[in-house]
């Protein structure tokens, strides 16, 4: 399921709106956690026209107020709660008054800052193109459709359950097979003689894994094993000679519907944002002079 349960970001689809970091100062951590408040009530709803500052003489609402929380919310993320908003009011005016200053002296005419602020604009409405146009449309159905048909693209794939002893040289490992086909017990032998740390008290035991998770050598012995047998000859890998027992076998079970859902629907988000793009670039008149740069950009488009 290499595309389902490959974790996917929006960023991949789309360039966030950024605004230049703010310098906060860290404040020190509490050494003893403050009592636990009542439950408040539900907020009332708030007007977003509520002004909420003006800043000579201009409002500076509550959505603003909202957005700037939004777009600096990384900046105010080491912050308690309940200090953020009085961050994000203050970061929103010291925005205000720098931008009224740069317009007063006529950096607002600046060549490079009108292409900048042209792009920023363009990031913005296609953050809004890939919100309200991709992700919000989105249903239940789809994801679910998209987890049934990963599932039943996907080949059932064997897991095994073993133990092993590992041991420095090929003799070693022989005189401990010699050991198991006169009976003895290969938890007590792998406590004793494996150089595994972790399998030293616990009998040598690797849990389930499957196929590639162990290297070439192991793998392939361990799978070929039958339920309950163990190597009738040592196995050498890079970290020494092996005797692996197979405790049991089975067929993986896929990941649960709601353990992978949001993966899912990221799946979904990601084909559905290509097909909306390959369909306006098929619209589009998109012309590159440069051969090799037009070589490369079609080579990009046509891996998407």
């Amino acid at each position: 399921m290499s595309l389902l349960f490959r974790r996917a970001s929006l960023a991949s689809l789309g360039l966030a709106v950024g605004l230049s970091a703010l310098c906060l100062s860290p404040l020190m951590a509490q050494e003893t956690a403050p009592a636990q408040p009542a439950p408040a009530a539900p907020a009332a709803p708030v007007d977003p026209n509520t002004v909420v500052a003006t800043v000579n003489g201009q409002p500076l609402t509550e959505a603003d107020l909202v957005l700037a929380e939004g777009e600096l919310s990384q900046q105010f993320a080491q912050l308690p709660a309940e200090q953020r908003r009085a961050a994000a009011l203050s970061a929103a005016i010291e925005i205000r008054v720098m931008a009224a200053q740069a317009v007063s002296t006529g950096l607002d005419k600046d060549p490079d800052f009108q292409r900048r602020m042209a792009f920023l604009q363009q990031r913005a409405l296609h953050g809004e193109m890939v919100e309200k146009g991709v992700v919000d449309k989105v249903t239940d159905a789809e994801i679910r459709a998209r987890y049934d048909q990963e599932i039943a693209n996907t080949p059932p794939v064997n897991e095994v359950h073993a133990r092993h002893i590992l041991v420095k040289t090929k003799e070693e490992a022989e005189a401990i097979i010699k050991q198991l086909d006169g009976g003895a017990d290969f938890q007590k032998l792998a406590n004793e003689h494996t150089s595994d740390p972790s399998g030293k008290t616990s009998g040598g035991d690797l849990g389930w894994f499957g196929p590639g998770q162990m290297v070439p050598e192991f793998d392939k012995a361990a799978f070929a094993l039958e339920v309950g047998k163990y190597t009738e000859q040592p196995v050498q890998s890079q970290f020494g000679w092996h005797v692996i027992k197979l405790e049991d076998k089975r067929t993986k079970q896929p990941p649960a519907f709601d353990d992978v859902k949001d993966q899912a629907k990221q799946a979904v988000i990601r084909d559905k944002y290509f097909a909306l793009v390959k369909s306006l670039r098929a619209d589009a008149k998109v012309e590159i002079p440069d051969a090799n740069l037009k070589k490369a950009v079609d080579t990009l488009e046509s891996a998407k």
